[in-house]
């Protein structure tokens, strides 16, 4: 018989359930509504760029459980953990679980690379489209090389290219991502969605 411990009750601190939802707000926003390159997707992708911020350094100044040293990726973890899924055995975390460590750190690359080249494309705010718009026909106007126009005009592909790979498996990684909360509940019980919850103590 295997022994299976209970986790203990716990909710994430309030920077962590805040910058969490509004990630997942500002992705969904700039996935589904904004239209690419346009100013509102430039000005969510800057704001998802600070809410980013605002949770590394928490990750570096906030409480125990929510530092990087209580969920540094671990592949020795992982696979221990994945050792406890197969023997039906629950083990409480007081921070991400092993696996869970491993999609955080995951998400957050995808999303540094989406805010890396979103924001070297769109340059320094503020920033729409009319005034690019306005730009390119400055370079036009003022006779700039083709040389010139078309070498710019590669490196912005390249990094568009980059952007929108990485954007897609953002995308994948999400889906994971719920597909392990929504197995993690039903293995150990409400309290991942409990500890996440975006109201309430």
């Amino acid at each position: 018989m295997t022994a299976t411990t209970t986790p203990a009750r716990r909710r994430w601190d309030p920077i962590v359930r805040i910058t969490h939802w509004s990630i997942a707000l500002a992705v969904l926003a700039n996935a589904l509504v904004t239209e690419e390159g346009s100013g509102p997707h430039i000005w969510v992708g800057y704001g998802l760029a600070a809410i980013l911020g605002l949770r590394l350094l928490w990750g570096l100044v906030g409480p125990a459980e929510a530092r990087f040293a209580a969920f540094w990726p671990s592949p020795r973890k992982a696979l221990a953990h994945l050792r406890d899924i197969r023997a039906g055995t629950v083990t409480p975390h007081a921070s991400h679980n092993p696996l869970g460590a491993l999609m955080v750190y995951a998400i957050w690359g995808c999303l540094l690379t989406i805010i890396a080249t979103g924001i070297t494309m769109a340059g320094p705010p503020p920033w729409d489209g009319a005034e690019r718009e306005e730009e390119h026909r400055s370079i036009a106007v003022s006779g700039e090389s083709h040389d010139e126009e078309g070498e710019e005009e590669g490196e912005e592909g390249l990094l568009g290219e980059i952007h929108e790979t990485a954007a897609n498996l953002l995308y994948l990684l999400i889906l994971l991502h719920l597909a392990g909360v929504i197995f993690e509940t039903r293995r150990s019980g409400k309290q991942v969605l409990v500890a996440m919850a975006p109201f309430g103590r």
